[in-house]
């Protein structure tokens, strides 16, 4: 046997060894539940048994700001009484979140835990965060979810050049589209229009067409004026739309087969029938979708206020009449129903109706994927806290974030204080109901004005812990009307096929960040200029196309099809 044969089938059984090893101790430790200094294990609760404390970033939404009471007797109080762990928060405003983490962790004072995290590419180059998926061995509560649900291929979605992935995501056992359109379902059936009967195959188009005549119906019953918008959304604007248009760009792009808003990412998109990729944001289909959202602008329906405004102004209109549908999540819809209670709309003056939102060229929900945003560990927290440290911090995390008590707790809060098990009389089944005297906007549950909502008041039901998981637990605080919706939106939309992760390499990510954060910056404003009327789609188009190739457009496409060729 030659040297060099030798030397490689050394290297393989050393590392089929270690790995079998690791196996083995994870496996063990897995068992007993039981570690030195601390115990943890599937189904138990992670506990220390000295006091800890891990530094965590945390995004801190403007529309319930953390307070006092969340670390004093709220969510961060009972997770140290549980665990006898002290999170040490490091706040920043939600939107600006990302670019304040960013500057953190590039002057080398990031926190250990790093939640909130959609897209990890700008850390992972510089080493400051640690590949995750070298440890998840060590983790029960995840790794039982990613066998139990077949995660593999979903995962397979963010690992990157180097065979490894550096974000633990909130992994769901079924893609969950949230987002959609509530509309007054009261002014709608008023004008003539039953959108119950129509949304299974209503178009944007067809959806124009409905306004249209809703305008027409309002505005000759002194509703409001010919020259008012009766659509004004939220999502989309200077507080959380990011300058990209948001949740509704979002939603209309992804009906036409085209990243926008939120889900712009670099502007490509992929061809399965040619195993390529292309710049979507230059397309036909692109085109065809700014044209759509343009139409809606100026036909007198969609404000265009809508992409610069703040999330309370839009959310106002609407509670007080003066536009007639806006988009909404599973989260929101009890804050929309109280919103209009106390507005000028009142008690009793409306009804409304959740809808499955229209589509464009397919017939696919906007989400399509099975994991959302989720944790990055720091590579400062391997460094100071040691391997045995570190391990031990991972096995917390894998608590907070993976375990079924966990996701209780920051989600419904604690048992006999703030919610209850009660008998479902439809079903005989035991299900969450919040104590009397609480309410949860985030959990969709109204109440009285004088019941404490749980989130505003300690934290629980935040978007900082609360997701994944599955579809029950997802559920399990569904009211019948959200229920509804998802009935509806399984019958009458599909799940888009998840497109091919893209492996580059280090050297190939520097370069293609260097080329797409202005391209799409540029790809950002031409569009809101085009959906708001201050460009010319027509007599502009080839110019924004020329303008996303000099800012090398077709360069970025020539890389990643080379790179998709490697797998």
């Amino acid at each position: 046997m030659g040297k060099k044969l030798l030397c490689v089938l050394l290297a393989v059984l050393l590392v089929t060894a270690v790995f079998a090893a690791g196996k083995k101790d994870a496996a063990a430790s897995q068992s007993t539940g039981e570690a030195v200094g601390y115990t943890y294990g599937l189904d138990k609760t992670f506990y220390s048994e000295q006091p800890v404390t891990y530094s965590m970033f945390f995004s801190d939404a403007s529309w319930y700001p953390m307070k006092d009471e969340w670390k004093t007797e709220g969510v961060f109080a009972e997770i140290t009484k549980k665990t006898n762990v002290t999170l040490d928060i490091r706040s920043f405003d939600s939107g600006d979140y990302t670019n304040k983490i960013k500057l953190d962790i590039n002057a080398g004072n990031s926190a250990y835990i790093i939640p909130k995290v959609y897209e990890e590419g700008p850390f992972v180059d510089g080493g400051a965060v640690v590949a995750v998926s070298d440890y998840v061995q060590y983790m029960p509560n995840y790794m039982d979810f990613y066998t139990k649900y077949n995660m593999a291929n979903d995962l397979d979605t963010i690992v990157r050049s180097d065979g490894k992935y550096y974000r633990l995501p909130g992994m769901l056992e079924a893609a969950m589209q949230d987002y959609t359109i509530m509309i007054r379902d009261d002014i709608f059936k008023a004008a003539g229009y039953d959108v119950s009967k129509l949304e299974k195959d209503w178009t944007w188009e067809s959806l124009y067409d409905i306004l249209v005549g809703v305008k027409k119906y309002m505005v000759s019953k002194g509703m409001c004026e010919a020259d008012d918008y009766i659509w004004s959304d939220l999502w989309c604007g200077s507080e959380s739309g990011q300058g990209k248009g948001g949740n509704l760009l979002k939603l209309m792009g992804a009906s036409y087969g085209v990243p926008s808003g939120w889900a712009v990412g670099n502007g490509m998109q992929y061809n399965r029938d040619k195993d390529e990729w292309y710049f979507a944001s230059t397309s036909k289909d692109y085109k065809d979708f700014v044209t759509l959202v343009n139409k809606f602008v100026k036909g007198g329906i969609l404000d265009p206020e809508t992409f610069t405004q703040s999330d309370s102004v839009a959310t106002a209109k609407f509670y007080n009449g003066e536009t007639v549908l806006m988009s909404v999540n599973r989260g929101q819809y009890q804050t929309w129903i109280s919103g209009l209670d106390a507005g000028k709309v009142g008690k009793g003056n409306y009804s409304v109706y959740v809808t499955v939102y229209p589509k464009g060229t397919n017939k696919y929900a906007a989400e399509n994927s099975r994991l959302e945003n989720g944790v990055m560990i720091a590579e400062k927290a391997r460094k100071e806290l040691g391997e045995d440290g570190f391990i031990k911090m991972l096995r917390f995390v894998d608590w907070l974030w993976y375990s079924k008590e966990a996701y209780t707790l920051h989600k419904w809060g604690v048992e006999g204080k703030t919610f209850q098990y009660v008998t479902d009389a439809a079903t005989g089944l035991k299900v969450k109901k919040l104590m009397p005297g609480f309410k949860c906007g985030g959990l969709g549950i109204g109440g009285a004005e004088t019941d404490e909502d749980i989130r505003l008041k300690w934290g629980f039901a935040g978007g900082n812990f609360y997701y994944g998981h599955t579809v029950a637990e997802m559920g399990d605080n569904f009211i019948p009307v959200i229920q509804d919706y998802y009935a509806r939106l399984g019958k009458y939309r599909e799940s888009r096929p998840v497109n091919p992760p893209v492996k580059s390499t280090e050297d190939e990510n520097e370069q293609l960040n260097l080329w797409t954060t202005p391209l799409i910056d540029n790809v950002n404003a031409w569009t809101l200029q085009f959906v708001t009327g201050q460009k010319d789609i027509s007599k502009d188009w080839d110019a924004y196309v020329a303008s996303c190739k000099n800012l090398n457009s077709e360069k970025v496409v020539a890389l990643i099809n080379e790179i998709n060729k490697r797998k």
